[in-house]
């Protein structure tokens, strides 16, 4: 990696970190460029907007998700068990690397929801590859004969994905200490509904 690319990548990850703090919207520039001692006009260089660094920032945490999230997933076997795989390292996300402000994709879906605009554009189309992973996945359990034919992806794919916004909020702002065992115990129940009859397991 070239010096310059190394800059790059060491701003984003900061500005990644910055953003699960104070928001997509408190992401500034000249914020950023305190944070880590570059002179704002450097940091301009880089990014030429506010709006441009936000998109990055959005794009660096979606590349460190599917690094430490969908790439491990999806190298287990097909069907439950990546599914299984799928749900614990996003739990691992959700859990301890999500950043020290949380996860930054739930902040920021909260922040933009009612914010039109192309930030709010490129945090839906991030969304949208991640449910659509989500929902492949679940397929290739189709596939090997581990869930139901008829069993409708798109509605897996909301169930898991709501069981995920529910544990974030228990454990995030209710400090349940019963946060995780909750949302093991709804995955469980999902995948009980889904799983092809002829399976006991």
């Amino acid at each position: 990696m070239r010096k310059g690319e190394a800059t790059r990548t060491a701003i984003l990850e900061r500005g990644v970190q910055l953003a699960t703090q104070t928001g997509l919207e408190g992401l500034t520039i000249g914020r950023l460029a305190t944070e880590i001692g570059l002179s704002k006009s450097g940091l301009f260089a880089h990014f030429r907007s506010k709006e441009a660094l936000q998109m990055q920032v959005l794009d660096a945490a979606a590349e460190r998700f599917v690094d430490e999230v969908v790439k491990p997933a999806v190298r287990e076997l097909r069907g439950e068990p990546r599914v299984k795989a799928l749900f614990e390292r996003w739990l691992g996300w959700a859990k301890s690397n999500s950043g020290p402000g949380g996860c930054l994709f739930v902040a920021a879906a909260a922040e933009l929801d009612d914010r039109p605009g192309p930030v709010r554009e490129r945090l839906v189309e991030l969304q949208e590859g991640w449910l659509d992973t989500i929902g492949i996945v679940y397929r290739t359990g189709v596939d090997e004969g581990h869930f139901r034919a008829d069993a409708d992806p798109g509605q897996f794919t909301h169930d898991l994905y709501s069981v995920m916004l529910g544990y974030h909020h228990a454990w995030r702002l209710m400090r349940d200490p019963r946060a995780e065992e909750r949302a093991r115990a709804a995955f469980e129940r999902l995948l009980s509904s889904v799983r092809a009859h002829r399976r006991t397991a």
